[in-house]
């Protein structure tokens, strides 16, 4: 079948190379309008953009595909279009375009996880299982009929990077055999359960902030979620730092000291905070401006003081 694929990340361009390792053919990438990046915000193009032009593959951006893309999608007389982290909302007049519509390929196991920040839910939660589900795009979000669904191993040392990895590696894979099976008619439909349902939102800055009167768990799920990419966050002395990488510490402060109190913090023994259930002891770090290293390292140069509070 020709194919457009609509996608911006990491994760669509694992997905989009197994499309076009299929007998299917990709007749146009659409993604999201080049943005400025970096300090010297030169405007910097989507991944999947630099991949599309290095296989002659027609290249479309619109700033709201809404509104400006329908002349243009309509004329690529295309016959399915796929949908992997693209990044906008599409209208039923998109959606109605080509003869088959459109499938999406959406990192969780539907209906749970709907929304933008499937993949971080799932390690900030501290799923086990995860996985994808291929479905039909409807103009709700994720509400869909099921096509396919498969799931996915969360391991313990799982962050973001490495589940999206697997999710998209799964996603592409799935996605082709939706593809041969809506091809050949033998596709099959499931409605989704609505009482099952649960939502995700869009990551903002005080979602990544560290709260340490929760428990260790708690602390290393949220920043294997946001890492490497982004980050937990903390403040030390009105300094902000991100975070990238935690475990729970062996050392047992006393009931009496207040969560998130420096309880040690030197270049031989790290930084160990208080929190909830014990202690957890930042391995990674990133000042203001500086690069990411570990807490010994950071400390070998700085100061912090035992009995720092964080984010105070």
């Amino acid at each position: 079948m020709k194919v457009i694929f609509l996608g911006t990340s990491d994760f669509s361009c694992i997905c989009l190379d197994y499309i076009l390792k299929s007998k299917h053919s990709v007749v146009a990438v659409v993604t999201q309008p080049d943005k400025p990046s970096g300090r010297g915000h030169k405007l910097a193009q989507p991944k999947i953009k630099e991949m599309a032009k290095e296989k002659n593959i027609k290249v479309l951006q619109f700033e709201k595909i809404r509104r400006d893309g329908v002349s243009s999608l309509k004329s690529l007389n295309a016959d399915i279009m796929v949908t992997a982290s693209y990044g906008q909302i599409l209208s039923q007049e998109i959606i109605d375009i080509c003869p088959h519509k459109i499938i999406n390929v959406h990192a969780s196991l539907l209906p749970k996880y709907r929304g933008a920040s499937p993949i971080q839910y799932a390690l900030k939660n501290g799923d086990e299982i995860t996985g994808v589900t291929i479905m039909e795009t409807q103009a709700g979000i994720d509400t869909g009929d099921m096509l396919l669904k498969q799931e996915v191993k969360i391991d313990q040392n799982d962050n973001f990077e490495s589940l999206t990895v697997k999710l998209a590696n799964c996603g592409g894979s799935l996605v082709v055999s939706a593809l041969d099976a809506i091809e050949d008619g033998s596709i099959t439909k499931t409605k989704q359960n609505e009482d099952e349902a649960t939502y995700t939102k869009m990551i903002k800055s005080d979602d990544m902030i560290l709260n340490f009167d929760d428990d260790a768990k708690s602390l290393i799920n949220l920043t294997r979620a946001l890492s490497p990419n982004l980050g937990s966050k903390m403040t030390i002395n009105g300094t902000i730092f991100k975070v990238f990488e935690i475990k729970k510490s062996n050392l047992e402060p006393d009931h009496d000291i207040k969560n998130g109190t420096v309880v040690l913090s030197s270049p031989k023994d790290g930084l160990v905070i208080k929190c909830n259930d014990g202690a957890v002891e930042i391995l990674l770090l990133q000042a203001p401006g500086g690069k990411i290293m570990t807490s010994k390292s950071y400390l070998n140069g700085k100061k912090i003081e035992v009995g720092t509070v964080i984010n105070e």
